[in-house]
This record gives structure tokens, C-alpha cells and sequence, in this order.
């Protein structure tokens, strides 16, 4: 295969799958590691793709993934986090839920739970759980971000600090090896971090490529955490940590 259309086709699935790896690649070609290892120097060179060990990922820094590009990134891993997660809370609970792809997918899952109250400054949230007639959704208001339908600022913090909720589900957009959890906008962050205050337990949904990404804002650390939600088993230091914290990590 010709190296430029090859390339193309490795872009498209780190796109879907957020990694690709070195001898995943070699396999499914039939070439040699070293030629794979060239075509992911051109993708990382050129920005398209970001080298770890082993392969590769879609590239984070200091801008965030398009949206519904993040969407498209290891669906069934989030929608098996999304059940998890789910199945821990209970009926008539009032859960606060932020912005981003894995908790859209948590809230699916709560579609057949009843008596929910959700706040949310995610309009696609309230929009999946719309179709949960026994669910009161409470939209917080602010400053809408067409980008991904989130709403932030300060009167979303106001109206956050009204509630004392069972429960937060928060996503986040990287987490650091020191278990701090990140994300690109401080705005997104100040609604998150109220969240936290005044919530009974804070759940965290992240699949596994959230710890190959970075991001320049902490919204707080797993020690603050009672719940995180992964598909694949952490660093043993983090490990170690979070049984240090008292968090629980929940690996589907």
C-alpha cells in the first residue's frame, strides 16, 4: 500500500479507536514495524498524530478534540463505563452531570432508571434523557458553547451551588500520572469544582485514553473522588494512590 494512503487510513483509526500501536498496525498491513514506526514519525511530525510508547494517539496539548470527534473515540469502552456507572446509582437519586462524551454515554444508561432528579450544563444530556418521562431535568444556565452544547460561566456556578446532590458524574478531558484531573476550559472547571462541594459522592467516568492525554486546567485530584469508572487497569503507582485516597476504582 502506498505510504501516503496508508497514513490515512492509520489517522482514521486513531480517530475511532483514540490509539493505534506499532505491532497492531505491522499485523494488519503485513510490513515491517520500522516502516510503521517511519509512517507514525511523518503523522506525529505534521501534528496529526501524537507518539506514546508503543504507537500512537490522537493528539492533546493546550486545544481540545473536536467534539464529535471525541464522540467517535472507543464508543464501546464508554458505553460499558456508561452501565457501570449507572448501575451505582440508585432510583429517586438527584445526580449532577457535566460535560462530555462518557457521561452522555452514563446518561443512556440511566434512561430505565425512575424518579431521577439530573442537573446538567449539557445540553445533550438533557436531551438523551428527555426520552426518561419520570426523570425532572434541571438545566443550569449560562453561556452556551455551540461546540459541544455545554453551558458555563459564572451564573452556571451560581446555580449549581443551590443544589446538594446524591451524587456529580463528571468527565474530564485528560488524567496526569499524580491522578489530578484535567481539562481545556476554566470555565467547564469552575462548574465541575462546585459540583464537587456540594455533592455526597463524586463518581468519575474516564476510559483509558484519558490517561495518554494532557490538558493546562485541574478541575481536582482522585483523592477527591469516591467512585472512578475506567476500561482498563491503572498504573500500579495510581493504583497504589487511589487505595491510599480511599478511592474506589471500578474497571470494566
Amino acid at each position: 500500500m502506498v505510504s501516503n494512503f496508508r497514513q490515512k487510513e492509520i489517522l482514521e483509526l486513531a480517530r475511532k479507536t483514540g490509539k493505534v500501536t506499532v505491532d497492531g498496525l505491522a499485523e494488519h498491513y503485513d510490513v515491517t514495524v520500522q516502516t510503521i514506526r517511519r509512517d507514525l514519525a511523518e503523522l506525529s511530525e505534521s501534528g496529526r498524530l501524537e507518539r506514546v510508547h508503543g504507537g500512537a494517539v490522537v493528539p492533546s496539548g493546550v486545544i481540545n478534540i473536536q467534539y464529535e470527534e471525541r464522540r467517535q473515540l472507543n464508543e464501546q469502552g464508554k458505553k460499558a463505563i456508561g452501565q457501570r456507572c449507572a448501575a451505582e446509582i440508585p432510583d429517586g437519586a438527584s445526580v449532577f452531570m457535566n460535560i462530555g462524551t462518557t457521561t452522555e454515554a452514563v446518561a443512556r444508561a440511566l434512561l430505565d432508571h425512575e424518579n431521577l432528579l439530573v442537573v446538567t450544563n449539557n445540553l445533550n444530556i438533557a436531551n438523551i434523557l428527555a426520552a426518561n418521562h419520570s426523570c425532572e431535568i434541571i438545566l443550569a444556565g449560562g453561556v452556551l458553547r455551540r461546540a459541544d452544547g455545554g453551558i458555563v460561566g459564572g451564573l452556571t456556578v451560581e446555580m449549581v451551588k443551590q443544589f446538594k446532590f446524591d451524587y456529580s458524574v463528571l468527565g474530564c478531558s485528560a488524567i496526569d500520572g499524580d491522578g489530578d484531573l484535567l481539562d481545556f476550559d476554566g470555565q467547564e472547571v469552575m462548574v465541575s469544582s462546585t459540583a464537587i462541594k456540594r455533592s455526597r459522592k463524586v463518581m468519575v467516568a474516564a476510559d483509558h485514553l484519558k490517561f495518554l492525554r494532557k490538558a493546562p486546567l485541574t478541575i481536582c485530584s482522585l483523592s477527591d473522588v469516591q467512585m472512578l469508572f475506567t476500561d482498563r487497569a491503572l498504573a500500579p503507582d495510581l493504583t497504589d494512590h487511589c487505595g491510599g485516597w480511599g478511592t474506589q476504582v471500578v474497571t470494566v
